[in-house]
């Protein structure tokens, strides 16, 4: 990997810490995020976390640019050869797969789309050399997800899949955006699975909708009460798929304040991780279920 910074404007310093996306990158960068933040550095305004970069705001008028330039250089010097983990958690989110109202917004949109004689789901099976549907949700759920990004739209996360890098699954996105997409809609764009906060524009495929909110301005969800936004960077998700009556079920159990959500403290080692990926997984996906 080949750091790279650049300032933008008189208050931003962006670092680039790898051209490709990798957990490696994701790690590497997050690490040097949460030095800067527990250094306290004078001047530091913003730190914002992104999938194999960052960005920092400062006030030019408490430190200068050079100096801050140098002091992340010597953070990023320090971590160069420590071992890549951090303390985190794996989240469950239930899936309503090939639902009807992604399958509506997909019929009206169908001329953004690159083959419209496909639902977006048989699309992406294509192109992945999948049978159909059926296998594409196979592959999507059967592996675990790590959040590598949190934005774009208010809490919307950006997700790597936890797999060997020739058995990601890869998708383009549409011809050209939508003017809509079902809220709390799952999808995928490239290598990244996404979840849309709410009902509007996008251009990432559109496999299902999850019943639980991502994000609650009004934080009177049970889950949200804390914080607005699930998902933080690091985070492992589980993808499980369900059916029509059980979406039904527990949407009325969010909208009663009943839902509990499935999540529980977990440790990430890159090192472990590489060494054995698939028992890595599945020692994740257990890790929920209490085994």
């Amino acid at each position: 990997m080949m750091t790279r910074y650049s300032f933008g404007g008189d208050e931003h310093l962006v670092v680039e810490v790898d051209e490709a996306m990798s957990l490696r990158a994701f790690l590497a960068a997050l690490s040097i995020c949460n030095a800067i933040r527990d250094s306290q550095i004078q001047g530091v305004t913003e730190i914002c976390p992104s999938n194999a970069s960052f960005q920092l705001r400062f006030d030019p008028d408490l430190i200068a640019a050079e100096d801050l330039l140098a002091e992340v250089k010597k953070i990023e010097a320090s971590l160069s050869n420590r071992e890549q983990a951090l303390g985190t958690r794996v989240l469950e989110i239930p899936v309503f797969y090939d639902d009807p109202w992604t399958r509506e917004v997909m019929a009206r949109f169908s001329d953004r789309r690159q083959d419209p004689e496909m639902t977006d789901l048989e699309y992406v099976a294509h192109i992945n050399g999948l049978s159909g549907p059926v296998d594409y949700v196979a592959r999507h759920s059967g592996s675990p997800w790590m959040v590598t990004m949190v934005g774009f739209g208010a809490g919307s996360p950006f997700m790597f899949q936890m797999v060997e890098q020739d058995q990601q699954l890869q998708v383009p996105k549409y011809v050209r955006p939508r003017t809509d997409t079902p809220k709390q809609c799952v999808s995928q764009g490239g290598c990244f699975t996404g979840i849309y906060p709410v009902r509007g524009a996008g251009g990432y495929q559109m496999l299902g909708v999850t019943p639980l909110p991502i994000y609650d301005p009004t934080q009177t969800t049970s889950y949200l009460q804390e914080f607005m936004i699930l998902f933080r960077p690091g985070d492992i998700v589980r993808m499980r798929p369900i059916g029509r009556n059980e979406y039904d079920d527990l949407a009325e159990q969010v909208k009663t304040g009943d839902f509990q959500l499935r999540q529980t403290p977990a440790s990430f080692s890159l090192d472990d991780f590489e060494r054995d990926i698939k028992a890595f997984n599945q020692q994740m996906l257990e890790a929920i279920d209490g085994h």
